[in-house]
């Protein structure tokens, strides 16, 4: 699993039959600060996400293994919203309540 934090939606009006009613985000890596560092994927909203929020997707067969994208043609998924990130006992990112 990856760290991200969702910066945008993605509309497709044609897209695989399999896809449809999905709801696609734009999400860019992040550091435990919440602050974006690396590449940038589409992943498939598994957990109601939205935009500005620091989440947890996965990509490859394991962006799969969720009961909203089992056998579906997706390559990242976000399967948490982070609500506080801790590292050795200090506080990183808290989410914005």
């Amino acid at each position: 699993m990856v760290l991200g934090k969702v910066i945008g939606t993605l509309v497709a009006s044609r897209k695989e039959p399999t896809l449809e009613g999905l709801k696609l985000l734009v999400v860019r890596a992040c550091d435990v600060d919440g602050n974006e560092t690396g590449g940038i994927a589409v992943a498939v909203d598994a957990v109601g996400a939205g935009i500005g929020e620091v989440v947890l997707y996965a990509a490859g067969s394991s962006a799969r293994q969720t009961q909203v994208t089992q056998n579906r043609p997706v390559d990242a998924t976000i399967m948490a919203i982070v609500d506080e990130i801790a590292v050795g006992g200090e506080s990183r990112y808290v989410k914005d309540r």
